[in-house]
C-alpha cells in the first residue's frame, strides 16, 4: 500500500500527522510474478459517512476512497498536478473547452473499461444539481461533457474556469463505471463502491472496519498489501494504544501530547507535514431552509447582531489554545487561507484577545449582564476537537458569553447538524480545499446568497459587497490559473475591508478569527 497520508488537524495551524510501524512501507507495485500479501489496519477517528465520493466533503471518505478510486489528475508527493487517468494534464482550447486525453488499457473492478463515456458520465453526475450531491456545488461551472473519440473528451464549461485541473484532482471527480451505476442513486453506490483504483472493496461493516483487497489488474501494477481495513477509532489514547499494541498499523490524527511517545517508540515511525486546512468557529447569522439552502431570513438569536459576533471574536484567546491544548504545535492565521494557498496575505495579522471591548460590545447589544450560546462540535475527528471546544467554552464563558458546550459522533453531528443547517448558533467545523485557491474558500463561505448566481438577484449588504459584483472579481481572471504569475487577487484584502474583523457566511454563517489548517491529503471540507 502507498504511504497515503493524513494528519493531525486543529484548532489553529497544525502540523500533519502520520504514524505507521517502520516495516509497514509500501511495496507498490509489486515486481513482475510477486503476489500481494499481508493486512495493514489503518485507524482514523471516525467512519465515513458515505463511500459514494461524489456525496460527500470529508477527509475520512476520501481516504478511504483513495484506495478505490482514481481521478483523471492528481497531486504527487510535491503536490504538483499530473495526470493519473488523463494521459497527459487537460489542455484548454477555448476559454471555457478543456480537452482531456485518456489513458487506455484501465478497467474498473467490475471489469467495465475505463473511456470517454465514464469521463461523461461521472462529469455530468457530479456536475448536475438535480442529483443533490454533496460534492456537487464545486463543480457548478461544467455545462456538458463532448465526447470526441473513445479516448479524448471536452468538457465544456459555462465560464472560463482557472482552477478546473486543481478540480479534477479533487476525490469528488473519481471516476465511475457508467454501465453499473447508471440509474443507480448514492445509496446504492455506497454500498457497491466501484472504481479503477489499487483495492477493491468487499465490505463495510458500519462503526467497525472497511475491509478492501488488492487489484491485481491495477494499471500501476498490483499493490504490495494484500488486505487494506480502516477502522474508526475516535479516542486519541486507544488509537494511540493500539498502534503500540500492534493492533494497527497506521493511526491519524495523533495528538501533540502524545506524539513524543510515538517518536521515541523504536519500532514505530512518525511523519509530519504542513497543512491547508483550517479549524474554525462558525457563526449562525441567518436562518437556512435545509432543503434549498437558501437563507430564509435572520437567525433567531443573539448572534444575529454583529456586534455579538464581535464580541465572541475579542472574547478567544487562541495563543492559549496553541500553548495549552495543543502543546505548541499549531500556528495563527488571520483568515481562512493559509501560506499555500493562491491569494493568500502575508500581511494581514489576527486579532488579539480584548476582553473589554467583548464587555463594551455585548452592552452595546443590549447583554450588559451577559449572554447565552451553544457551542456545538465533533469529537474524534480532528486532533483534541472536545479539548479544544472546551477551552473555548471556558474562554467565552469567562468574558461574559456563557457557553454551553455540546459534543457529537461525527458523522451524527454532519448529517443531523451541520448539513441541515441545525449546528448553530456557534460550531466549530474544519474547512480546507485542495484546489489551494482562494475561491473555493471565499466563494462558498463569503459570497451573498443569490449574488452572481442563476437566480433572481437581491440586495447585497455593504460589508459583502467587495467579495460580490463590486469586489475582488471585478476584473476577469485568466481562463487557467496555472498560466497566471502576475501577484494573487486581493480576496483577503477585500474581505478585510469589507469588515475588519467579521467574515460573513454565504450560508448564514460567520467565521471567528482563531484558526487551524491541516493538510498533504486533503479534502475539500470537512
Amino acid at each position: 500500500m502507498s504511504q497515503r497520508r493524513d494528519q493531525w488537524r486543529g484548532a489553529l495551524v497544525l502540523l500533519s500527522v502520520l504514524v505507521f510501524p517502520l516495516a509497514a512501507g509500501a511495496a507498490f507495485p509489486l515486481a513482475a510474478g510477486a503476489a500481494p500479501a499481508g493486512k495493514v489496519v489503518i485507524a482514523q477517528g471516525v467512519d465515513p459517512t458515505t463511500l459514494d465520493m461524489m456525496n460527500q466533503s470529508e477527509q475520512p471518505a476520501s481516504n478511504v476512497g483513495a484506495q478505490m478510486f482514481d481521478m483523471l489528475v492528481a497531486r504527487d508527493q510535491s503536490l504538483a498536478l499530473v495526470p493519473e487517468l488523463a494521459a497527459e494534464l487537460p489542455k484548454l482550447v477555448t476559454p471555457t473547452t478543456w480537452e482531456i486525453k485518456l489513458r487506455r488499457g484501465v478497467k474498473f473492478h467490475n471489469g467495465e473499461d475505463f473511456d470517454a463515456e465514464s469521463v461523461k458520465f461521472s462529469l455530468e453526475r457530479l456536475a448536475n444539481p438535480a442529483n443533490k450531491l454533496r460534492g456537487s456545488p464545486s463543480y457548478g461551472p461544467v455545462d456538458r461533457v463532448e465526447i470526441g473519440d473513445p479516448y479524448t473528451v471536452r468538457v465544456h464549461t459555462k465560464k472560463p474556469w482557472p482552477t478546473f485541473v486543481a478540480h479534477m484532482a479533487l476525490r469528488q471527480a473519481s471516476m465511475y463505471p457508467p454501465k453499473e451505476y447508471a440509474g443507480k442513486d448514492a445509496n446504492a453506490i455506497s454500498r457497491n463502491p466501484i472504481g479503477t483504483g489499487p483495492y477493491r472493496f468487499v465490505r463495510w461493516s458500519k462503526d467497525e472496519e472497511i475491509v478492501m483487497e488488492a487489484n491485481s489488474g491495477y494499471f500501476r501494477g498490483a499493490p504490495g498489501i494484500k488486505t487494506v481495513v480502516f477502522r474508526p477509532i475516535p479516542d486519541d489514547a486507544v488509537r494511540v494504544a493500539a498502534l503500540q499494541n500492534g493492533e494497527i498499523d497506521v493511526a491519524v490524527n495523533i495528538p501533540p501530547h502524545l506524539a513524543r511517545i510515538i517518536e521515541n517508540h523504536p519500532k514505530l515511525f512518525l511523519s509530519t507535514a504542513p497543512s491547508i486546512r483550517t479549524i474554525q468557529l462558525m457563526i449562525y447569522t441567518h436562518q437556512m431552509d435545509a432543503g434549498t439552502h437558501k437563507p430564509t431570513g435572520p437567525y433567531a438569536g443573539p448572534t444575529a447582531d454583529k456586534r455579538v459576533r464581535q464580541a465572541i471574536n475579542f472574547a478567544v484567546d487562541a495563543d492559549e489554545i496553541i500553548k495549552g491544548v495543543m502543546d505548541g504545535k499549531a500556528v495563527r492565521v488571520s483568515t481562512m487561507l493559509t501560506s499555500l494557498h493562491f491569494g493568500f496575505d502575508p500581511a494581514l495579522k489576527p486579532i488579539k484577545q480584548d476582553l473589554a471591548r467583548t464587555k463594551k460590545l455585548l452592552t452595546e447589544a443590549g447583554f450588559p449582564n451577559g449572554v447565552d450560546i451553544v457551542l456545538n462540535g465533533p469529537q474524534g475527528r480532528y486532533v483534541r476537537d472536545k479539548e479544544v471546544a472546551e477551552v473555548v467554552s471556558g474562554q467565552l464563558t469567562k468574558a461574559g458569553i456563557r457557553t454551553t458546550m455540546r459534543t457529537f459522533e461525527f458523522v451524527t453531528y454532519l448529517n443531523n447538524m451541520v448539513y441541515v443547517h441545525k449546528a448553530g448558533p456557534v460550531w466549530l467545523i474544519g474547512w480546507g480545499h485542495p484546489t489551494m485557491d482562494a475561491e473555493a474558500i471565499y466563494v462558498p463561505l463569503f459570497k451573498s446568497p443569490g449574488h452572481g448566481r442563476e437566480e433572481a438577484p437581491r440586495p447585497v449588504p455593504q460589508d459583502q459587497q467587495a467579495l460580490g459584483g463590486g469586489g475582488a472579481r471585478r476584473s476577469p481572471l485568466p481562463a487557467d490559473r496555472s498560466l497566471r504569475r502576475q501577484p494573487a487577487a486581493d480576496l483577503e484584502g477585500a474581505q478585510r475591508r469589507a469588515d475588519p474583523r467579521l467574515r460573513h457566511g454565504a450560508q448564514g454563517r460567520e467565521v471567528g478569527l482563531w484558526r487551524g489548517r491541516r493538510a498533504s491529503h486533503m479534502e475539500i471540507a470537512r
